[in-house]
C-alpha cells in the first residue's frame, strides 16, 4: 500500500473525516494554549497509539504503511493549516486600517 499525494483525499476523503476531527481536537489551540477537548470536556481524549505498549517486538507491514501514510497525512495538514493561517492574516491585514482621531474631535467611548 503506497501513499501518493493527494490520492486518499480525491477519492475517500469523506472517510478521514473522523480522523481529521480528532486531530483537530487533540491539537494544541494557539490562541487558548490547550486543545479543544480539554476546553470543552476538561479531559484530552486519548489516542490509540495511548493504549499501545512501547515495546512491542515487531510490527506488522500493514501497520508501518499506515503509518507511513498517517504521518503524512498529519504534515500535509499541518502545512495546509500553516498556509491557511498565513493567507488568514495577509488578507486581515490588508483591510485592517488603524482608526484615525483628530485633536478634538468627538469619539464614544463604550463603558
Amino acid at each position: 500500500m503506497e501513499y501518493k499525494d493527494h490520492e486518499i483525499c480525491m477519492h475517500d476523503w469523506v472517510t478521514l473525516l473522523p480522523e481529521v476531527q480528532l486531530a483537530y481536537n487533540t491539537s494544541v489551540h494557539s490562541v487558548t494554549g490547550r486543545t479543544p477537548d480539554f476546553s470543552e470536556k476538561g479531559w484530552n481524549t486519548l489516542l490509540k497509539v495511548d493504549y499501545l505498549q512501547k515495546t512491542l517486538l515487531s510490527v506488522h507491514p500493514t501497520a508501518q504503511d499506515f503509518q507511513k501514510m498517517w504521518k503524512t497525512a498529519c504534515d500535509n495538514a499541518e502545512k495546509c493549516i500553516v498556509e491557511a493561517k498565513l493567507y488568514n492574516k495577509k488578507r486581515y491585514d490588508k483591510s485592517k486600517k488603524e482608526p484615525y482621531f483628530k485633536e478634538g474631535g468627538q469619539v464614544i467611548i463604550s463603558t
